[in-house]
């Protein structure tokens, strides 16, 4: 009997070294370090909170604003750890196209679709990572710039027949801040989530017939989101 108590204690001392010795190892394996490079690839939704004055067309305020649709385009961002917890990170993307709205259905008798627009947002984030060395969740939350380059802007056919053309957005300099998550799946692969707020605002300029058009204040603000499968080097 005594013998069995022993071996039992034993081996309870020895289960319990094993699991500390690979909850070390664990750590060692799952926690960032200064020094490694993430790639990242997956799938980002732009979901514009778009907010826009009226539309001003030959200097007449037609009173209808403006919608932007939101898209899903292929995601990848690149990030250097500059200490254990801080790293320094890089969104880029495929351009995402968006349909623009009339607020209102059919203000021109051509449809509630105004045209398209094309843009990229890229961004530079610092962010802070508030992991435990022996978890495979890690949080993080991070801040920083955006520069949103507009092109390809181009009304429907049915508005360009009407005598809407040139249409110009300007570029985009704001900031940005996210919240995210990495979910190592071993000490290289690991699963990322994340939500970003930008601040894009832009104007729109454009012609009816030789007339000036313009949407003087377009507040985009999208929320960003991110699920993409990571690489550690």
């Amino acid at each position: 009997m005594k013998s069995s108590f022993t071996k039992t204690r034993i081996a309870g001392r020895v289960l319990q070294g094993l699991v500390i010795t690979s909850l070390a190892f664990a750590g060692h394996a799952m926690a960032h370090e200064k020094g490694d490079i993430v790639v990242r690839g997956g799938f980002t939704n732009v979901s514009p909170n778009d907010d826009a004055s009226n539309i001003l067309a030959g200097g007449a305020d037609l009173g209808v604003s403006l919608t932007v649709d939101s898209n899903t385009q292929i995601g990848l961002n690149f990030a250097y750890f500059v200490t254990n917890n801080i790293n320094i990170e890089v969104l880029a993307a495929t351009p995402f196209t968006h349909d623009v709205n009339f607020s209102v259905a059919d203000p021109l008798g051509t449809g509630t679709k105004l045209g398209e627009v094309s843009h990229l947002p890229p961004s530079v984030t610092a962010n802070y990572y508030f992991f435990d060395a022996s978890s495979a969740f890690q949080p993080y939350v991070g801040a920083g710039l955006n520069f949103t380059i507009f092109f390809d802007e181009e009304f429907t056919s049915s508005n360009a027949n009407a005598g809407l053309s040139d249409l110009d957005l300007d570029n985009s300099f704001g900031f940005t801040a996210q919240l995210g998550a990495d979910y190592k799946i071993d000490d290289t692969w690991h699963l990322n989530a994340s939500v970003r707020w930008i601040d894009i605002d832009t104007e729109a300029n454009f012609k009816v017939g030789e007339a000036a058009g313009e949407v003087s204040d377009i507040q985009i603000d999208p929320a960003v989101f991110t699920v993409s499968l990571g690489y550690t080097f």
